[in-house]
């Protein structure tokens, strides 16, 4: 299975993209979808753009994502709904959405922040 990351282009050359989301950055082929711009966000396959997506809709599959990831892991987040693993983030608020992605960005920042040297 293969799953897509929603990340933001910082930077582009023809063909590539350089690409931060989810706590990573890196260099992606945009061959597939064409030259974006700074600022877009893609949905991002293993080394390759395979769509333009919105922010609105990157935030959507970044709390899908979050969702799993907190699943997995057992952990629980305040605010979050007790049935969390049940309602996909299109059945929840845009306010909803907003405060779980934001709750999480501070945590992979803080991630990030400890595994950089």
């Amino acid at each position: 299975m293969c799953i897509g990351i929603p990340m933001q282009v910082q930077s582009t050359r023809p063909g590539f993209a350089v690409v931060q989301g989810r706590g990573e950055r890196k260099t992606v082929n945009t061959a597939l979808i064409g030259e974006p711009l700074a600022g877009d966000w893609l949905l991002i396959f293993i080394d390759s753009a395979r769509e333009i997506i919105s922010p609105e809709r990157a935030a959507e599959v970044n709390a899908t994502l979050d969702l799993v990831a907190a699943a997995m892991s057992g952990v629980a987040h305040p605010g979050w709904p007790v049935d969390a693993a049940f309602d996909l983030p299109s059945a929840m608020s845009a306010e909803h959405i907003l405060t779980m992605t934001a709750a999480l960005a501070g945590q992979r920042s803080k991630t990030s922040e400890q595994e950089t040297p």
